[in-house]
């Protein structure tokens, strides 16, 4: 029956099926979350911010290991030689660089210690929850799947010029040092999105692989509206910290926030 429905259908539009991978993005990316808009805004309080970079750097920590299941799972070595170009960029090499590092410059100038942060202790319940979601995902779901679900990439170089405008506009952290890993992917990420993008509308050659690539970028973009969803119920309203989440005091280095969630009752 799925032999003979698909003769009868038309054979996927290239351009089309780019639209609509794009529209996901144009509908459902991240950067329309409350969060980012107060965050880009100027309107977190340190203890907001910190929280941010805390829970952000779980999600960071598990992209390389979620493209080395990738590359587990790959038999074409040219695709190898290509994808792992995306866990060098985020480990750097073994004393320095790799945006993992980058992250933690970060951490530092906004008052946290960086060996707390890299423990990964007090990332909320919901951060760990949908960041393994993604990471099993990739290991779970077909390659076409796996790469389609990394073109959120297609939306990220607009939401980093955002977020480095705003931080250096509002935040006194913010200068160069602190910034270097957003600043540094808005290089790399669009040489990623070429090729995954490519790849995509390459191998997406049948309507049910359109659906399922599609599927899996919505996906994506659900995992990312997620984390910002719990770090937004913790830390700003109804300002309810789960059991393990961050309690605003562990780690920080710099002043406490002594009205950290301000923006709860407003």
């Amino acid at each position: 029956m799925t032999e003979w429905r698909s003769t009868l259908q038309p054979l996927p539009d290239r351009d089309t099926f780019e639209a609509r991978l794009r529209a996901i993005g144009a509908s459902r990316y991240h950067d329309k979350h409350p969060f980012h808009q107060m965050l880009h805004g100027g309107g977190c309080s340190m203890l907001q911010v910190r929280a941010w970079v805390i829970n952000r750097y779980y999600y960071q920590s598990r992209i390389p290991m979620k493209d080395a299941a990738f590359l587990s799972r790959c038999e074409d070595p040219q695709l190898r030689r290509i994808w792992r170009s995306r866990i060098e960029d985020h480990d750097g090499g073994l004393s320095e660089g790799g945006g993992i590092r980058r992250w933690l410059k970060l951490a530092e100038a906004v008052g946290l210690d960086p060996d707390f942060v890299a423990s990964a202790r007090g990332v909320l319940p919901g951060t760990r929850f949908a960041v393994d979601a993604y990471v099993q995902f990739v290991r779970e779901k077909s390659l076409l799947e796996a790469v389609a679900s990394s073109l959120t990439e297609l939306f990220a170089p607009a939401i980093h010029e955002n977020r480095i405008a705003g931080l250096l506009k509002h935040y006194a952290f913010a200068d160069d040092r602190a910034l270097s890993y957003f600043r540094q992917r808005l290089n790399e990420a669009p040489q990623d999105v070429r090729f995954g993008l490519a790849y995509v509308l390459d191998k997406a050659d049948t309507l049910e692989k359109q659906d399922a690539a599609a599927a899996a970028l919505t996906f994506k973009t659900d995992v990312l509206w997620s984390q910002l969803d719990t770090l937004h119920s913790a830390y700003v309203a109804p300002g309810r910290v789960p059991p393990g989440g961050w309690d605003g005091r562990e780690g920080v280095t710099g002043a406490i926030d002594e009205n950290p969630l301000r923006g709860a009752a407003e």
